[in-house]
């Protein structure tokens, strides 16, 4: 069943033992984030953590929501997140009917698709408080996350924009630095839908109504982040996932809708005729401050509340962060997609280690000669996958998330000389390692078996593997050598 709302999960953790409420008076101003930090670089992530008494605060504030497999899968309700994968891959391709009795079999497919458009209501909890005179968005317990942070950032808002030209709705996941008590900057980079939004609107001389939503049912969350194409509707996708529509209600001095069930709602809009404004620095995902830049100003013309809010914000920094799982879903929930497109990938991994876009190692059932090439460049030209640094392509019996696996096949079945390629393209815009900003290097590498259509002269070797019959014996001999 769906969350209703960030306290409906609040109780399904509290009742599974995923969530521990602080009670120590801490500080929005690094203090928050230290206790945090510690927390996820915990096995397998910690627990979510409600901080109840911030310091100059009436306003709880909860970190690490979706730090865990286990709480990433119950926000999400599935146990296999691909089988999310399979159903977006329904929406992007779906199949056309022949016959009549096709198109009967299909509708109880459709009206699933039709269960699931986000639909607008006229009221909803988000209006409990409403303030549009003497806006202090420091009224919220923003944090600063870390000591040369420019300032304190939202950093779980879902930003809502509309392309100006085609209305359709984009729901990213951005940084947003307060920089006065009614101005925040919006850090959406150049390969981001809301970037986009922007200069189509500059282009049109229009304003660009904006609305941050922070928190709702736990999906809404995770579905800001993931990197889905233009045409689809992040809420849409949400609606697809918990198969029920999103409620949302219209704004009130912005022409958006929103989630009804949020905690907190922040109005405004982007005056495109202005001039960007310095962001930053800010410590971010990579573990390294990223440096000012310029970006777009948002006014602030309302701020919505529920009675009694929650503040949802979450810490990046040096990995693992609660990034590392969020991720870790989206690669999971995208595998569907890339196997579609690459039908011979076995699997792939964008380890958080490497802040997603540094490596992808991917395994494929190999059929020709320069086939991990082919794999490697088709990668590079699947959305957001194009930004990766680093792509090491294994056999298909490699198990890729396993790092002693990768290391090893990477290590015995690469000569450097023959089995690497550096090419040059579109990079994360988080990248310092780069010349240019957002343009640079990128490394492929071949670590398959080898043959000699692919120069290689000698014999491959063989795998050394214990015989069938052997490990049949011991298997069944094991409980009695009482080794465990």
């Amino acid at each position: 069943m769906p969350y209703r709302d960030l306290r409906d999960f609040l109780k399904r953790l509290e009742k599974e033992g995923e969530l521990f409420k602080i009670k120590e008076p801490l500080s929005p101003i690094l203090e928050i984030t230290e206790v945090t930090d510690r927390v996820c670089k915990m096995q397998g992530g910690g627990k979510a953590l409600l901080f109840e008494k911030v310091v100059g605060y009436s306003t709880p504030v909860l970190t690490n929501l979706l730090g865990s497999e286990k709480r990433i899968k119950l926000a999400l309700g599935y146990e296999n997140l691909e089988d999310i994968g399979w159903k977006l891959y329904k929406l992007l391709r779906p199949e056309i009917p022949h016959t009549f009795l096709d198109k009967l079999k299909r509708l109880p497919e459709l009206k699933k698709l039709n269960d699931s458009l986000p639909r607008t209501i006229k009221e909803g909890p988000v209006r409990e408080e409403i303030k549009r005179k003497e806006i202090d968005l420091l009224e919220l317990p923003v944090l600063q996350c870390w000591p040369e942070d420019g300032g304190r950032y939202i950093t779980f808002g879902q930003t809502i924009t509309k392309d100006p030209e085609s209305g359709i709705r984009n729901v990213g996941l951005y940084r947003l630095q307060v920089l006065s008590p009614t101005e925040l900057a919006l850090h959406w980079q150049i390969h981001k839908d809301g970037n986009h939004h922007y200069w189509k609107a500059k282009r049109l001389g229009k304003r660009l109504d904006v609305a941050i939503a922070i928190g709702g049912d736990p999906v809404l969350s995770y579905v800001a982040s993931a990197p889905l194409p233009p045409e689809v509707d992040e809420y849409l996708f949400a609606g697809l996932i918990r198969e029920e529509g999103v409620e949302l209600i219209k704004g009130l001095t912005v022409d958006l809708e929103y989630p009804a069930h949020a905690e907190f709602v922040i109005e405004g809009y982007v005056d495109t005729s202005e001039e960007l404004v310095k962001e930053g620095p800010f410590g971010d995902h990579t573990g390294f401050y990223t440096p000012v830049d310029l970006y777009p100003k948002m006014h602030v013309t309302a701020i919505l509340h529920r009675r009694e809010a929650i503040y949802l914000t979450t810490i990046v920094g040096k990995p693992p962060q609660e990034d590392k799982y969020i991720g870790w879903a989206t690669e999971r929930i995208f595998l569907p997609l890339i196997k579609f497109n690459l039908p011979e990938v076995v699997d792939y991994h964008l380890p958080a280690e490497g802040c997603f876009h540094n490596f992808c190692f991917v395994s494929i059932k190999k059929r020709y000669p320069g086939h991990a090439y082919k794999v490697a460049y088709a990668l590079l030209g699947l959305g957001l996958m194009s930004l990766s640094k680093h792509i090491v392509v294994f056999d298909e019996d490699i198990k890729v998330h396993d790092f002693g696996e990768v290391l090893w096949a990477w290590g015995n079945n690469v000569d450097p000389a023959r089995d690497v390629q550096i090419l040059r393209g579109p990079i994360d815009v988080l990248d310092h390692s780069t010349n240019e900003v957002g343009f640079g290097g990128k490394l492929v590498i071949d670590a398959t078996t080898k043959w000699r259509q692919e120069g290689y002269p000698r014999e491959w070797p063989r795998v050394i593997e214990m015989s069938r019959e052997v490990k049949e014996k011991i298997d069944k001999l094991w409980k009695r050598l009482g080794i465990e």
